[in-house]
């Protein structure tokens, strides 16, 4: 097992975390549909960091799409494949991590492996690497660390699941940890970056941070490459059971306070906005609150298919036709193409209906036809309401 010192900025950030988790948890339980968005979300926006990180070219958009059952033409389906295996993955760790029988062992990490990488017997998934591997920089092609032998590697892994089972170390300091761990071993042929944010994903979830602001940290390193790669520096040229990985510990709780914090600012305006969009969606078109997904999802201008909508309302084919349609006799949503080019943006009158809905000051739409400046504007004006209300009821 590394060495590792608990230095003032772990320990700070470690009780920074801790501050968030008890803010949060203060707040109540959120509404179920709202929770399942949310999660659904930031589980697409860390599936394309994750997977971008390690060469696959999934975007946003496109993992949102996949995960939704609405599959894109431009997307190979091996690398659909992958999304839906970290799809798979996470959704294993989010199944299993409360369950009172649960044991950290070498056995669960080569099941996350397998889903991660879609059960590729090519790409060896579910099992450990038989030959010796190393890490080259993309640039030059030099080698740059050199992870243990093969022959090593099972009882490595093996001593990792013992301390993680027996450890009582804070969640944000378990899950560094684990996540340095897994990527010093590198125990695979294939995967292994992916599978060592899944652990880490695990640890913090099995220390009860069970909200997605806490374990969707791969986001955050998609936005701060160098930052994650510099991390790793501390495992010098080739794998040392004595290495100090303090230096990384530091990194990862520093990256973690930074994503609670942003993603929880976030969370909050945007839950504001969905139950705006939800409003609008109950009371102005009498539709089903399940209606609010189209919406939302047009207001951040994405496009909306009916298959796209089918999977996130979880409705028929009928339902789904029915419902778009209502939206865009409403004149909140236009059609566009046909067949199966067919879908649905936002149309003008969306943001202004959230205006008046929200009681916002219509000034804020500024010019009309750029849908990108007035969804910017709509949700500053949201996030600048919020704050006048929590300085109001702090003063």
């Amino acid at each position: 097992m590394y060495r590792y010192e608990i230095t003032e900025a772990v320990a700070t950030g470690v009780r920074r975390i801790e501050e968030l988790r008890a803010h949060l948890d203060a707040q109540g339980p959120l509404p179920r549909i709202w929770l399942g968005r949310t999660r659904r979300d930031l589980e697409a926006e860390a599936i394309a960091a994750s997977t971008i990180m390690e060469g696959v070219a999934v975007t946003v958009d496109e993992a949102r799409r996949i995960l939704a059952g609405d599959r894109p033409t431009g997307v190979s389906v091996e690398d659909i494949d992958l999304v839906d295996g970290y799809r798979d993955a996470m959704r294993f760790v989010l199944a299993r991590a409360d369950a009172d029988a649960f044991q950290w062992q070498s056995e669960l990490v080569l099941s996350l492996h397998h889903l991660v990488l879609g059960g590729s017997y090519a790409k060896g998934a579910g099992r450990f690497r038989e030959t010796q591997n190393w890490l080259t920089n993309r640039a030059s092609g030099s080698q740059v660390y050199l992870p243990p032998p093969a022959e090593k590697v099972p009882s490595l892994v093996d001593d990792l699941a013992a301390w993680l089972q027996a450890t009582e170390e804070p969640g944000p300091l378990t899950s560094a940890l684990a996540h340095v761990s897994v990527a010093g071993i590198h125990p695979f042929s294939d995967g292994n970056g992916r599978t060592a944010r899944i652990v880490a994903s695990l640890s913090m979830y099995r220390a009860g941070f069970r909200l997605p602001q806490f374990t969707s940290l791969e986001e955050w390193w998609g936005r701060h490459l160098e930052d994650y790669y510099s991390a790793f520096d501390c495992l010098g040229t080739k794998w040392a059971p004595d290495t100090d990985v303090t230096p990384f510990l530091e990194v990862h709780v520093q990256a973690q306070v930074a994503q609670v914090e942003a993603l929880s600012l976030r969370n909050t305006t945007e839950r504001a906005l969905w139950t705006v969009l939800q409003d609008t969606a109950v009371s102005d078109m009498g539709l089903n609150e399940r209606a609010t997904h189209a919406l939302y999802d047009a207001f951040f201008a994405r496009e909306v298919t009916n298959r796209y909508y089918r999977g996130m309302a979880d409705v028929s084919e009928v339902t789904a036709s029915h419902d778009l349609g209502k939206l865009v006799a409403s004149g909140a949503l236009e059609a566009r193409g046909a067949g199966r080019s067919a879908h649905y943006v936002a149309a003008p009158a969306l943001y202004e209906l959230v205006v008046r809905h929200a009681e916002l000051d219509p000034r804020w739409l500024g010019t009309p036809g750029d849908i990108v400046a007035q969804r910017d504007a709509v949700l500053m004006g949201l996030a600048n309401r919020l704050h006048a209300a929590n300085e109001a009821r702090e003063a």
